[in-house]
């Protein structure tokens, strides 16, 4: 059958495998949005939100590496009764219960093969999302200054001071910012700014091409991460999932018994890891109770009835054409971060509201308050209709 869809043999289905991996993010925007609206009664959870990957990530290790202990699955497989199998060339002399039907030999996983699912489920993407928002802030920070000019510029309190003055406070700051520690955070910057864009961009049409080629049942691999591995994905047994609570017994209990002291610390340890115990089965209860209010929320208020009786949202209007520069007007410089009175950087810039040109606020003022008008428009201007910038604050 080219395409699996029922629920029989070992190997799960196309949407079984999507789903499973879909999880984790559904569960992340559960979680920030529980977080968000507790922030607003106890305001030292922004807290979490201001380091939310991290927070994530680290709950995630816990349950992952929980999971692969006891389930050989992580903890979104595990959920939807899937479990991981190392994948072997088959023997001579093998059970014939363990050969799929396409001669591959799957066994239990090995030590270094949960190690290294918890790496490929966890860590990656960690550094992936800490990536993923250097190169926004970058890819920001760069429009601003196609828009505006580079943001280093310095900004003054008092208009009063000369040219000369206030280059030489710019250029102390400058010299006293530009540590080996800001360089090296910018190279760095630069060169995820960079590669970002192709290794996402890799890492898409490989993760495109193996779920395809799953779907198609060209592989057995759903992703680049498990062929890297050597792990297929299979459907538990009924057995297995009855197992499971007697397996994490076991587990468990060889855990207790391999403390080592005095009586009553072994009594401490042992109730200190059956409250740990405890709060990761809690956890995985409420975190399930928590993707499933998440979906249900989501469903109630984006219904496809409320999306079709919601008002049209037309697109902004274009913005006006900018106003023609005059026949005897100062003429604009082609670098936009000079300023088109003194011919040099602009500093403190202020923008005429009749016009939209920007000069530095000492050179504007002094031209309107001595001639009432712009200088490129030559439109009627006033001192009150200078507006200072704050886009370098």
């Amino acid at each position: 059958m080219l395409f699996q869809v029922g629920g029989q043999g070992t190997r799960p289905t196309f949407f079984e495998m999507a789903a499973a991996q879909q999880l984790p993010a559904s569960l992340r925007a559960a979680l920030t949005y529980s977080i968000g609206v507790l922030a607003l009664r106890r305001p030292f959870l922004h807290k979490v939100l201001d380091y939310e990957d991290e927070f994530f990530a680290l709950l995630m290790l816990v349950l992952e590496t929980h999971s692969l202990r006891t389930t050989d699955a992580s903890f979104a497989e595990s959920l939807y009764g899937l479990r991981r199998r190392a994948v072997k060339i088959r023997a001579k002399k093998v059970a014939a219960h363990l050969i799929s039907g396409d001669g591959i030999e799957h066994s239990g996983l090995e030590k270094h093969q949960r190690i290294l699912s918890v790496v490929f489920l966890v860590v990656l993407p960690y550094f992936k999302s800490k990536f993923h928002s250097v190169y926004n802030k970058e890819r920001e920070a760069r429009l601003q200054a196609s828009l505006w000019g580079t943001s280093d510029e310095t900004v003054e309190v008092s208009d009063h001071f000369s040219r000369e003055e206030s280059s030489l406070i710019s250029r102390e700051t400058s010299d006293t910012e530009a540590t080996v520690g800001t360089r090296l955070s910018k190279r760095i910057q630069k060169i995820i700014f960079a590669c970002y864009p192709w290794l996402h961009a890799s890492s898409e049409g490989l993760s495109f091409t193996y779920q395809l080629l799953y779907l198609l049942d060209a592989t057995g691999f759903y992703s680049l991460g498990l062929h890297a591995l050597g792990i297929h994905v299979t459907r538990a047994t009924g057995q297995e999932l009855m197992d499971t609570s007697s397996r994490i017994s076991k587990i468990r209990s060889r855990e207790r018994d391999r403390l080592r002291g005095p009586a009553w610390l072994k009594a401490l340890q042992g109730a200190l890891l059956r409250c740990a115990y405890a709060v990761l089965d809690y956890a995985q209860t409420g975190l399930i109770a928590a993707v499933f209010i998440f979906k249900m929320m989501e469903w109630w208020y984006q219904s496809a009835e409320e999306r079709m009786t919601a008002p049209t949202v037309y697109p902004p209007p274009p913005p006006p054409p900018s106003p023609k520069v005059a026949k005897d007007g100062i003429p604009l410089p082609p670098d936009r971060t000079i300023c088109p009175l003194c011919s040099q950087k602009r500093v403190n810039p202020s923008v005429v509201t009749v016009s939209g040109f920007i000069y530095c606020y000492a050179c504007i003022f002094k031209y309107i308050s001595q001639y009432n008008r712009c200088p490129v428009t030559l439109m009627p201007a006033n001192a009150d209709q200078i507006r200072r910038l704050f886009h370098d604050m």
